[in-house]
């Protein structure tokens, strides 16, 4: 318990050291902007203005954007309702989409009731089926090679890098085409959602100003669920070194 408190203090006083300047900077930012523009129109009225950003804030929320005289729809659309389903079982919860009508968010709470437990059962069989290959492989190295514990490690350690490979650092090329972000944001990207941990940042597919591909979206929604199985096998061999 001392450890996890001590754990959780480290992290906050360092997220406060590296995170707390910027988002000063940031604030101060905003607020020059926000009184420049009363300043250089003057037949604008604060109160109105307000409203309009905060409008424009709770728009933004619901997945849409203003695109000259046109807004911008889809994130509802079968492909991002599709996505966000994924999102909700997985327990991912971006939270850069969410139900706004009543029938949908009882809908969705009787979705996850039913849907996370079916999506652990099936990670738990994905994870035994890579786990089963990864030994069948080291037995077949045993019979031909004559080896014993070298082969259980080597198969443990071309798992460890094919994983490493498919789920963490050749997406970020993909993210990088499709979304047109740097690749330390994609990486990133794809470690905070393979985890669960979702903290809807960066958000695949919800660029107004670029187009994707049919196939983009289910494609990710096949990597998130195999790439989540197998850093399940990770962050569980991490437990079992802890324990």
């Amino acid at each position: 318990l001392a450890l996890y408190g001590g754990y959780l203090g480290m992290g906050a006083a360092v997220l406060q050291a590296l995170e707390r300047p910027a988002e000063v900077r940031a604030a101060q930012h905003l607020l020059r902007e926000y009184w420049k523009l009363l300043a250089n129109h003057s037949c604008l009225q604060e109160p109105a203005l307000q409203r309009l950003m905060e409008g424009i804030i709770q728009a933004y929320k619901s997945g849409i954007t203003l695109q000259g005289n046109t807004t911008s729809l889809g994130r509802w659309d079968f492909s991002g309702s599709f996505f966000f389903s994924i999102s909700t079982i997985t327990t991912i919860g971006y939270g850069n989409l969410s139900p706004s009508t009543v029938a949908g968010r009882i809908f969705c709470i009787v979705f996850a009731l039913f849907g996370i437990p079916l999506n652990l059962v099936l990670l738990n069989e994905i994870g035994q089926l890579m786990l089963l290959g990864v030994q069948h492989c080291a037995r077949h190295l045993e019979e031909v090679f004559h080896w014993q514990n070298k082969a259980s490690f080597l198969m443990k350690t071309c798992a460890l890098v094919t994983g490493l490979l498919l789920f963490l650092l050749l997406p970020p090329l993909l993210f990088s085409d499709k979304e047109g972000w740097s690749y330390d944001e994609g990486f990133y990207y794809s470690f905070i959602t393979l985890s669960t941990i979702g903290f809807g940042d960066y958000v695949i597919g919800m660029n107004p100003d670029r187009t994707y591909p049919s196939w983009y979206k289910n494609v990710i929604s096949l990597w998130i669920l195999f790439g989540m199985a197998w850093l399940a096998l990770v962050i569980k061999f991490c437990i079992n070194i802890l324990e």
